[in-house]
C-alpha cells in the first residue's frame, strides 16, 4: 500500500518563479548593520550577541546565515563562553589575560587573536577588564541540523607582534605595498588549499594608510568588519552599483570607530578612507573559508585606470 503521508511535503516550483529566492523575495536578504562599541565602557562581565536573526527570517543569534558575531566584556575575573561551532575566533580587543579551552591555557594580550576548532566551551580569565570580538559558525550548525564533533584543526594563537611584522614586510614590499588591500591573511597549516584560519572562517587583519583611499570591491562571503583602531575621519562607502566613474552610487557611509562592528552584505561594493592623519586597523571576519572551499567565492575589485576608464576585475 502507498504510504500518501511520506509525499505531504512534497511541493513543486517552475524555475522562473523560484530560482533566485533573493529576486523573487522569498528570502530575506542580509542586512546592513552597524554595532557600537559602547557595550565595552563599562559594567559587569557580559556577552552581547550581534543578533539581527530576525531580519534574516532564522534562528538566532546570528549576525549573518553561517556566523554569529558578539561583543565580550570581562571585568576583573573569568568568563565562560559557549558555542555548539566547528570554529571559534576571539579577537583581543583590550586587556591581558589567559582562555583556557580544549586542554590548553592560551595567554593574550591586546591584539592577539585565538582560534579554537570544535570544542563548546572557553573559559576566560583577566585580573582587570578586556574587551574582546568572538566569531563563530553556530547559525551554519543549526541550519545544517548537524553537531561539531571532531576537531579540524589545532587551536591556534596569532601575536600581534607577528601579524604587525608581516604586515610591516608587505609595506616595505614595493609590489605588494601599491595592491588595493595592503593586508595580512591569517591562515592555518591544516588548510593549505583555502589558507583560511579555519574551514569556515576567513579572517584579515588590514592597513588603511593615513590619507588613502581602497577602490571599491565586492564580495559574495558576508563580511562582519571589526575596527581594530582609527582616528576620527576613518569610513566605508557601501552601495549596491559603480557609477560611471568607478566610485559607489548613492553610498551609506559608516564612519569608523575603534571596537565598533558593521555587516557588509554579499554583492556590495565597498570602498575604505583614510582622512585622519593617521594609519587605520580593520579585521574583517568572512565566512569565506567554506566558500573558498567550495569553489564558490567571488570578488570583483573595480580599477580606474588614469584616463578615467573604468574596469572591473578579479585581481586587487
Amino acid at each position: 500500500m502507498e504510504n500518501y503521508s511520506s509525499q505531504t511535503d512534497a511541493l513543486f516550483y517552475d524555475y522562473s518563479s523560484a530560482a533566485n529566492p533573493i529576486v523573487q523575495k522569498i528570502i530575506s536578504p542580509v542586512p546592513y548593520q552597524s554595532f557600537s562599541p559602547s557595550f565595552f565602557e563599562s559594567g559587569q562581565s557580559c556577552v552581547l550577541p550581534l543578533d539581527v536573526s530576525a531580519k534574516l527570517g532564522c534562528e538566532g543569534p546570528a549576525t549573518s546565515p553561517a556566523l554569529c558575531a558578539n561583543f565580550v566584556r570581562i571585568a576583573h575575573g573569568s568568563l565562560k563562553t559557549r558555542a555548539a561551532a566547528t570554529s571559534q575566533l576571539f579577537y583581543i580587543h583590550r586587556g591581558v589575560g589567559r582562555t583556557d579551552a580544549c586542554g590548553q591555557s592560551l595567554s593574550w594580550e591586546a591584539g592577539d587573536l585565538i582560534v579554537l576548532p570544535a570544542h563548546d566551551h572557553a573559559l576566560h580569565h583577566c585580573e582587570g577588564e578586556a574587551a574582546i570580538y568572538w566569531v563563530h559558525d553556530a547559525p551554519l550548525l543549526r541550519y545544517l541540523g548537524v553537531s561539531a564533533t571532531t576537531p579540524r584543526f589545532n587551536p591556534t594563537l596569532y601575536k600581534r607582534a607577528r601579524t604587525e611584522a608581516e604586515l610591516t614586510d608587505i609595506i616595505h614590499d614595493e609590489r605588494k605595498a601599491t595592491a588595493n588591500r595592503i593586508s595580512v591573511l591569517l591562515a592555518n597549516a591544516a588548510f593549505p588549499q583555502t589558507r583560511t584560519v579555519s574551514q569556515t572562517l576567513w579572517a584579515m587583519y588590514g592597513l588603511l594608510p593615513a590619507g588613502k583611499s581602497q577602490l571599491p570591491h565586492r564580495h559574495e562571503s558576508v563580511a562582519i568588519d571589526f575596527v581594530a583602531d582609527c582616528k576620527p575621519g576613518v569610513y566605508t562607502l557601501i552601495g549596491q552599483e559603480l557609477d560611471e566613474s568607478g566610485w559607489i552610487r548613492n553610498p551609506h557611509r559608516e564612519d569608523w570607530v575603534p571596537g565598533a562592528s558593521f555587516i557588509t552584505p554579499p554583492g556590495y561594493w565597498h570602498s575604505h578612507h583614510n582622512e585622519s592623519g593617521a594609519d587605520a586597523h580593520v579585521l574583517p571576519i568572512q565566512d569565506a573559508g567554506l566558500q573558498e572551499y567550495l569553489r564558490t567565492l567571488e570578488i570583483k575589485f573595480s580599477h580606474i585606470e588614469p584616463d578615467g576608464a573604468v574596469h572591473v576585475t578579479d585581481v586587487p
